[in-house]
């Protein structure tokens, strides 16, 4: 069905609910005749991520959505961060079937050429930053089972956070229940995937504590993808009242041999979608991931209007990546080899001090802070003899921070109007200390700063009780990550410092509208210009270096809506309309070929699509629903030459739930592509040799079991 066609249906029966009094408050009935059950009320969205305080979504000056706990376990596995944003417009989260590369995550097209972790995306858990200081994050360390809810930010308040122009993702881990509660489930489905959890939390006078581990494990849709993943997430919360509270998260993730089946070529994926890319077998692509993290976060209420957070974390990650790079090519002088190594060390701090005061008889909210973050890596590289680790090639100390100084503003000079703002002056610098010296390839020490201030601002009018205007412009800034500084252009030796930091102009219009007690409608359109974009140069022989486009613009509309009915009847919509093109001519390449004005950006999709209709019965504990995931054509390089075919794809669940005074058993099972469609998911983007594609599965299925005990 065509995205057009799927809204204009909706459109009319939310339309026609409305007409019939579905949604309204139902007319007094007879005392002999049983009144329609009304339906449920949807509670505010009560966020964070646009103001750092507890703030109804409904009066901001952004996009911004919140995932609740149900809508992130609703017959889920939780174990992809694509399983719950598929639902939030102008996010599109792509599962590549390879858990070597983690998510392609993507914000109003920032982050979509990303083909190593979540980048022009600021990702964050608990208040700390799940994002290294260069704009680069890795989603598989955001563990769902515990999380009680997701907040997705788009526009330019997100710059407030430091270095992403995309957006903010945060993740909330949930508090422990008021009596001691064990959990445990199960997960069984296609390619012989499993996933097996334990959950154990509650509370004791002041402290609140919540644990939860996980073992996921699968044979992949593809050849040579197998996976396991092993992970945990546990907070301890202490209440010492006038003293504060002290929150304190620890979390773990083992992530051994990940096979990496890399991508296809269209003919590949035409003659056999599930198998294994060129040289993935004979090299053995595969990537090893451990890390572990602990952070301890402070709020103090100093006074009625005064209010103190501290924040301080650390951390460390071990990766080992095998890549399928021939022989010929490992050996030359300037070459990093084929198997990367690195031993990461990472941490930070961060102070806000909160004022809620009042300025001109309106309310008024000032947050000031300081940010920050440190990265020492130690890179290694070597020959990858076919699978086993030879000759070295690389051995360097990479350093990365940034130090960041922000003010944000929220004032109400009139009962109908709400006004914020805010800037931030942020500092990142990069450091590289070269140890591998050879014939041929010299000392490539060197640095570099990039120092950026970015404004925003926004603006709310209240058009009536139910009815909420905003608009908002600001700046953003990417700077590059330090895998895009890894190579200099034409084969030369050292980081390429030359990169710059891409730069961001982002306006927005929106409105946002409670329809009755049970359902709300918000709609935006923005423009976002960017001057350097960085995009892809070559990509060959294992290199892929980087460079500053010109210019680029990003228009687009964004369209949620959701509603509950009466007789157990909820349904959701998310719809994204969006143009991202080059709007100036550049060249690339070697030999350099000029990329014209008006091509599309690739990996970005023009239209995506998530519908969502769920019936629930209360009284038995049976619920069933079904979901609609369309995506528009993608273009695979800049010089717009190849691209991977729009779908359209249903998903089916269904589950049970039995519930006794202290325990509670659900059930489920869901097939995702009931009609079995063969489908590319993802792509990567400028993919040397054309191996652009990443088929996603056909039909498959998920049974799942959890039992909570409480104590």
């Amino acid at each position: 069905m065509h995205p057009a066609a799927s809204i204009s249906v909706l459109s009319g029966c939310v339309l026609a609910a409305l007409a019939n009094g579905v949604i309204a408050q139902q007319p007094p009935q007879p005392v002999a005749v049983q009144a329609p059950a009304a339906p449920p009320a949807l509670l505010p969205e009560v966020t964070v991520s646009a103001t750092r305080v507890e703030h109804d979504s409904f009066d901001l000056p952004v996009s911004i959505d919140s995932i609740s706990r149900r809508a992130i376990r609703g017959d889920n596995p939780q174990v992809n961060l694509s399983e719950a944003l598929n639902r939030v417009p102008g996010v599109v989260a792509q599962n590549r079937q390879n858990y070597a590369q983690d998510l392609q995550i993507s914000s109003r097209g920032f982050g979509a050429r990303s083909t190593f972790g979540v980048r022009g995306i600021r990702l964050i858990a608990d208040g700390i930053p799940a994002t290294m200081p260069d704009g680069q994050g890795q989603a598989a360390s955001f563990n769902l089972s515990s999380a009680q809810r997701i907040e997705v930010l788009r526009g330019p308040f997100s710059s407030l956070y430091g270095n992403a122009a995309g957006g903010v993702i945060q993740i909330f881990t949930a508090d422990g229940p008021p009596e001691p509660t064990l959990t445990g489930s199960a997960y069984a489905g296609s390619y012989d995937t499993t996933k097996f959890g334990v959950q154990f939390g509650g509370r004791h006078g002041p402290i609140n504590y919540l644990a939860d581990a996980s073992r996921f494990q699968t044979g992949g849709y593809r050849d040579h993808s197998a996976a396991r993943r092993d992970q945990l997430n546990a907070k301890l919360k202490f209440d010492a009242g006038a003293h504060g509270a002290l929150t304190l998260v620890v979390n773990a993730l083992d992530q051994p041999e990940t096979q990496d089946p890399l991508g296809l070529t269209a003919a590949q994926v035409a003659q056999n979608p599930r198998q294994a890319g060129a040289n993935a077998l004979a090299f053995n692509t595969r990537k090893s991931i451990a890390q572990s993290q602990a952070g301890l976060v402070y709020d103090l209420q100093l006074s009625t209007r005064d209010e103190l957070q501290a924040r301080v974390y650390f951390g460390d990650r071990q990766v080992t990546q095998f890549l399928a790079i021939p022989l010929p090519v490992q050996n030359a002088p300037t070459s990093s080899g084929g198997v990367v190594d690195l031993d990461r060390g990472y941490g930070g701090a961060g102070v806000r001090l909160t004022r809620i005061t009042s300025f001109a008889d309106g309310p008024l909210t000032l947050s000031v802070g300081l940010d920050y973050d440190r990265m020492s890596e130690r890179r290694n590289g070597f020959i990858n003899n076919f699978g086993v680790a030879a000759g070295v090639k690389r051995d360097e100390d990479d350093t990365v921070s940034n130090t960041d100084l922000y003010v944000q503003v929220e004032w109400q000079p009139a009962p109908r109007w709400i006004a914020s703002a805010g800037v931030r002056h942020s500092r990142v610098r990069f450091d590289s200390r070269d140890y591998f010296i050879a014939p041929g390839n010299p000392n490539d020490s060197g640095a570099v700063d990039f120092v950026r201030t970015t404004p925003v601002a926004g603006v709310v009018f209240k058009l009536a009780p139910t009815m909420n205007l905003y608009g908002n412009f600001g700046k953003g800034f990417e700077t590059p990550t330090f895998a895009e500084l890894a190579y200099r252009p034409g084969g030369a030796t050292g980081l390429n410092f030359a990169l710059k930091p891409a730069n961001s102009l982002h306006r927005e219009i929106g409105i946002k509208t409670l329809l009755g007690a049970a359902s709300r409608l918000n709609i935006a359109l923005f423009r976002i210009d960017v001057k350097d974009e960085i995009v892809v140069n070559t990509s060959i022989g294992g290199r892929t270096d980087f460079k500053n486009a010109a210019q680029t613009q990003r228009e687009g509309l964004e369209l949620a809506w959701e509603g509950r009915f009466a007789h157990g009847f909820e349904a959701a919509l998310a719809y994204t309309l969006l143009d991202a093109r080059f709007t100036q001519p550049f060249a690339s390449g070697t030999p350099p070929a000029t990329v014209p004005a008006g091509n599309k950006l690739p990996g970005v999709p023009p239209t995506n699509l998530f519908g969502e209709i769920v019936w629930r019965h209360q009284a038995s504990g049976f619920h069933t629903g079904a979901e609609l995931r369309h995506t528009g054509k993608v273009y695979v390089n800049d010089a717009n030459s190849g691209s991977a075919a729009a779908y359209t794809v249903w998903n089916l669940r269904a589950g049970f739930e039995q519930r006794g005074k202290s325990w509670r058993v659900s059930e489920f099972l869901r097939i995702d592509n009931v009609a079995g469609r063969r489908y590319v998911g993802s792509v990567i983007v400028a993919e040397a040799n054309g191996r652009y594609y990443e088929p996603a599965p056909e039909r498959n299925f998920l049974l799942g079991v959890s039992a909570e005990l409480k104590f």
